[in-house]
């Protein structure tokens, strides 16, 4: 006997109502043209779709449905296949032709022909001069394309197949393993939905069992979402705004459960996510799914590629009645795709700041010289490289490597305000080079302090980004960043999460005599046991955050990835540790940084930390140590930074300089937001 077909849940199927209903239905229904009608089958049968045949058995009121092909149709007669051809003899004694069931998801056809012939091969109809067009449900339903379900509940598992959804429901069915195990499902209470394609998980969330079907083995579930939102990233006081771009942008799609290709218009856009609204009844966005391979379409040729999520599904309000707003979290995005939308972002915000945009350089080295960013004392040190200096920043400022930013103010083509982050750690940026035009507008040097505080706030949750702490150095007794950056920390009071480290700077200038160490004492590289011990030693007399931001721990991450992404980039990136022991003891250890020249014009990227673990060692040990890490650096001036700054005081050390070294953990962004809110609207007035 062939397969009989239900009408999708939760409503009844036409034809197992009473008549009394059914002509209540047929007064509620909407009358539609035979054109129209002519037109929909033959749009069926282009797409090698069903429509449902209502048969009624002759004795006992029962009503089935099968599926039949429709065949083109001229407008007259309609001949229809059978879609399955087992044998209808029997069945086609007893039950009787009474309509034709024309359905699309949302809306159904009800259409009543006189009937022509019927056999085991299919039917013929004369079509009539109208039919009556039903409202089935208010959100239409899709039929599913080769998407695996799983049900979880409290142990139990039914895998089985998706057969359609809407955005707040789906209906699955599947072939049971053995009767106990439908028994074992509590209807009552929730299950947990996963859906998989191609192996990837399209969707995972909890849903109200509305209703179960069984047929002998088969068994069919309709389920209800129970969230139609979700917290994809931490909850933050500081998001940045959405904008609403002029002309908005697409976003289109390949539906992962549908595949159907899917367009619509953006509502509003961050640098983390976006809003889109669809008409409620043909909308296709369940909350929690996963949309890979979306595309952010801002023109023809130009569209951005991202992984992304629906995180909220809600009704629209206001004008736009029966419409619905679903919001979008951005999870995955080619970095450098990332930037451009940024760059859109802080125009849309401050028409005169820019990300990462094309610099002309010799108008940023004036820049640097007018502002005094440059110094006759820092100018000394690296005139000798001036001409790979001028190389490596036409590298950074006009290929926009994934490794670097910069942030300018740029008022009439003239640059007021400038400061670059580079990744120099693995999950680390360095804040530097920041410089401003005083004399024309302090704005300039609040916009770009502003702007890079937003960009790591929007940045700081994506994997993608590598962004766990940012970090700088400065001098105490420059204002600017002792307010900005110092006035943070003394006010956050928690040097586990941002933290401050006192440094002396000097050259160390090579003699190229390399004496060596008295017994016991030994200077090689570091083993994983020095890296634990300088660990639980900075703890110790610090309590900061800089072993974890310059990945000095076990386990950490490889330092060589990021070395070879510089070396991709034709940039120069070296790490080097050593230690100097004494009978096994660590007792200093040496952090050595090898860039190109310039990098860092105060060369803080290319030099050697030393960390003293114990304050009696000779100073003629380090000094004798530092001989043999020159190898690593060319000329004979070496940068070298020394910690704790009390080795220094109690040696009697000659420095040149004094620095702190801030670093602030990214999840206590909100905190730093919020004091640079107050700080920034004060500037503001005053400037």
């Amino acid at each position: 006997m062939a397969n009989a077909v239900n009408k999708p849940e939760p409503e009844p199927a036409p034809g197992t109502e009473s008549a009394e209903e059914q002509e209540s239905q047929a007064d509620r229904g909407r009358s539609v043209s035979k054109s129209h009608l002519v037109n929909r089958l033959n749009y069926l049968n282009f797409q090698d779709q069903t429509v449902l045949v209502s048969l009624r058995h002759e004795a006992y009121d029962d009503a089935i449905s099968l599926r039949a092909r429709p065949q083109p149709c001229a407008g007259e007669r309609l001949d229809l296949v059978w879609a399955e051809i087992p044998s209808l003899k029997q069945l086609l004694k007893t039950y009787r032709f009474e309509y034709l069931l024309i359905a699309d998801g949302r809306k159904y056809l009800v259409v009543n022909s006189e009937l022509l012939t019927i056999n085991e091969e299919g039917l013929s109809l004369l079509l009539p001069a109208a039919c009556r067009e039903f409202q089935a449900r208010k959100i239409k339903r899709h039929p599913a394309r080769e998407i695996s379900v799983q049900l979880i509940q409290n142990g139990v598992t039914f895998d089985c197949q998706l057969v359609d959804f809407t955005p707040v429901s789906v209906r699955a069915a599947g072939s049971l393993r053995s009767a106990e195990t439908l028994m074992w499902v509590n209807t009552e209470s929730p299950v947990h939905l996963r859906l998989v394609r191609d192996g990837e998980v399209i969707y995972s969330g909890n849903f109200a069992i509305h209703s179960r079907q069984l047929s002998g083995k088969s068994c069919s579930f309709v389920l209800r979402q129970l969230n139609s939102n979700i917290q994809r990233y931490r909850t933050k006081k500081y998001r940045n705004a959405r904008q609403q771009l002029v002309p908005s942008p697409n976003i289109v799609f390949e539906h992962p459960l549908i595949d159907k290709r899917v367009n619509l218009k953006m509502a509003d856009i961050s640098g983390t996510g976006f809003a889109v609204e669809e008409g409620e009844g043909d909308s296709v966005l369940m909350a929690g799914m996963m949309l890979p391979e979306l595309k952010i379409s801002f023109a023809h040729g130009f569209s951005l590629k991202c992984l992304a999520q629906v995180v909220s599904r809600n009704a629209a309000g206001g004008e736009e009645e029966g419409s619905v707003r679903c919001g979008l979290a951005i999870l995955d995005m080619e970095i450098h795709d990332h930037v451009k939308l940024l760059s859109i972002l802080h125009q849309v915000a401050n028409r005169k700041s820019y990300v990462s945009a094309e610099v002309d350089l010799d108008e940023l080295w004036d820049f640097f010289f007018e502002t005094g960013f440059i110094y006759p004392g820092k100018y000394a040190h690296f005139q000798a490289n001036k001409e790979s200096i001028k190389e490596t920043y036409a590298k950074l400022y006009t290929h926009t490597p994934q490794i670097a930013r910069h942030f300018i103010y740029l008022d009439r083509g003239v640059i007021l305000g400038h400061l670059a982050v580079v990744r120099f750690y693995p999950n680390s940026w360095l804040i530097h080079h920041h410089a401003a035009r005083k004399s024309v507008s302090i704005k300039a040097g609040l916009a770009v302090l502003d702007q890079v505080s937003r960009y790591l706030n929007e940045l700081e949750s994506f994997a993608f980004a590598h962004l766990r702490y940012v970090y700088c150095y400065y001098r105490p007794d420059n204002k600017f960043p002792s307010r900005v950056f110092g006035g943070f920390a003394k006010k956050h009071q928690d040097q586990s999460s941002c933290s401050l480290d006192l440094f002396s700077y000097a050259f160390h200038h090579g003699t190229g005599e390399r004496a060596g160490l008295p017994v016991p004492w030994e200077f090689g590289e570091s083993s994983r046991f020095d890296v634990a011990e300088l660990a639980r030693f900075y703890r110790h007399v610090s309590g900061g955050v800089m072993m974890q931001a310059f990945e000095l721990y076990p386990g950490g991450a490889d330092p060589e990835d990021l070395a070879r992404e510089y070396r991709a980039l034709g940039f120069r990136k070296e790490l080097y540790l050593y230690s100097l022991r004494k009978q096994g003891s660590l007792k200093a250890f040496f952090l050595v940084n090898c860039t190109d020249a310039g990098f860092n014009m105060a060369e803080l990227t290319n030099c050697v930390t030393v960390m003293v673990l114990d304050e009696k060692v000779p100073v003629g040990f380090i000094e004798s140590c530092l001989e043999e890490i020159a190898r690593h650096y060319d000329g004979n001036e070496m940068p070298v930074l020394t910690y704790p700054f009390s080795y220094v005081e109690q040696n009697s050390i000659p420095y040149d300089k004094v620095y702190l070294l801030w670093v602030l953990d990214l999840q206590y962004s909100d905190d730093y937001l919020e004091y640079c809110e107050g700080l920034f609207r004060t500037g503001k007035k005053g400037a």
